[in-house]
């Protein structure tokens, strides 16, 4: 069996989100997977990146995540997710979805934030699709999908990628909810028991936020791997952390 291709974004600022995320995903799954993390450094090293910095974007991810389908060799079907995430459950099921006439398969909110910022400070910008492509089964071969080129990624406007205009409507299809929950949005009349969280607003590594729902399970985790995790104040530049050592830090 091919192992699922699962492209994390990875974020300086949260390394341990991602070593968190890809570790829960490990843990639960019964297929083999094959997870990379998306870095910007290294797309612009290699001229995949080349767009300016923008003010609007809140991680380092928000646009290199549309360049899945290309990393992907435009072949198959492959997964994307940002950093932010919690599985609880086994990512295999998204087997049962992969409808060859559908370019992309996403959990279709209707998230309306009332808070102006995130945790960390960053500003909480709302559009409609807002979170849809936070987690992406793409069809990587699709016609549609195919027309994303690297190109596209580098010049076409936020709002162009985000709310999927890339794609007509009758080729994106629904997840249920439990794929892509967002804490502090959803609540268990929505999904009792989710597969994914989403701490789209912020999660357990930062220092002020650390009773989010689904915490503990975070928690958890970071507290398996090697020493304690680092816990982010956005007040300051530098993380703070119990330890001289980061947990499973990796060089951007």
């Amino acid at each position: 069996m091919q192992p699922l291709r699962i492209f994390i974004g990875w974020d300086s600022r949260e390394d341990i989100a991602y070593q968190v995320c890809k570790r829960s995903l490990e843990l639960h799954s019964s297929i083999p997977l094959e997870i990379s993390p998306i870095r910007q450094s290294e797309l612009r090293r290699k001229g995949l990146y080349s767009r300016a910095p923008d003010k609007l974007s809140s991680t380092e991810f928000s646009f290199t995540r549309f360049l899945t389908p290309y990393l992907a060799g435009y072949q198959g079907w492959a997964v994307f997710v940002d950093c932010d995430f919690l599985f609880r459950k086994d990512v295999a099921g998204l087997l049962d979805y992969c409808e060859p006439s559908k370019a992309l398969y996403c959990v279709q909110h209707d998230y309306q934030p009332s808070e102006t910022t995130k945790m960390d400070g960053q500003l909480q910008t709302q559009y409609p699709r807002k979170n849809w492509s936070s987690f992406m089964l793409i069809n990587c071969g699709h016609e549609q999908v195919r027309a994303l080129t690297p190109d596209i990624v580098n010049t076409a406007s936020g709002l162009h990628l985000h709310r999927f205009n890339w794609l007509s409507d009758d080729v994106i299809g629904a997840l249920p909810i439990t794929w892509n929950y967002l804490e502090g949005w959803h609540g268990a009349a929505d999904c009792e028991d989710p597969v994914a969280v989403h701490f789209t607003r912020g999660g357990p590594w930062f220092e002020q936020w650390q009773q989010v729902e689904y915490g503990a399970e975070w928690s958890a985790i970071a507290d398996q791997m090697t020493g304690p995790p680092v816990l982010f104040d956005h007040n300051s530049v530098t993380p703070r952390s119990t330890s001289a050592t980061r947990i499973g830090e990796r060089a951007p």
